[in-house]
């Protein structure tokens, strides 16, 4: 219910709303909005990441569409609280894989777990990771996205 004085539109409180991007960082939100699960929030995020880091983006699974940063140079994953990328499911071992980062690059390390991790289909001990790849951790299905700063030319 609208009190007394109060306009539907009224837009007087909200900041300026209008933003403005560079041409690499359209080109890049242009380049993110033809993969066809991403939001248009989640291709700014992944537009937005500084060298050096990545995105990992729950594509199937219990928290589908979460986002997991890649910002150091280990991050574990696995179903014990303390790991860095929790997955509570009965499929995913307690310390099931871990990310490792060197310099701009990074790759995935499974640690023995019961289910195997996957990476675009295929079970792996460890593996470095491409962008737009998928990691199966479990019931899982996470795909990767690198920083576009850390790309070559030709994959931004």
């Amino acid at each position: 219910m609208m009190g007394e004085g109060h306009e539907k539109n009224d837009t007087s409180a909200r900041p300026d709303e209008t933003a403005s991007f560079s041409a690499d960082f359209a080109a890049t939100l242009q380049s993110l909005s033809a993969h066809p699960s991403l939001s248009p929030e989640q291709a700014s995020a992944i537009a937005a990441l500084p060298s050096g880091s990545a995105l990992l983006i729950v594509q199937r699974g219990p928290n589908t569409g979460a986002r997991f940063l890649l910002d150091t140079d280990e991050e574990s994953a696995g179903r014990h609280p303390n790991a860095d990328i929790f997955l509570d499911d009965v499929t995913v071992s307690r310390k099931h894989a871990v990310f490792l980062r060197h310099g701009t690059a990074f790759e995935v390390k499974d640690l023995g777990s019961l289910n195997g991790t996957y990476y675009n289909g295929v079970r792996i001990d460890r593996q470095e990771l491409q962008d737009g790849a998928e990691v199966q951790i479990g019931k899982y299905i996470l795909t990767f996205f690198q920083s576009r700063h850390d790309l070559p030319a030709e994959g931004r």
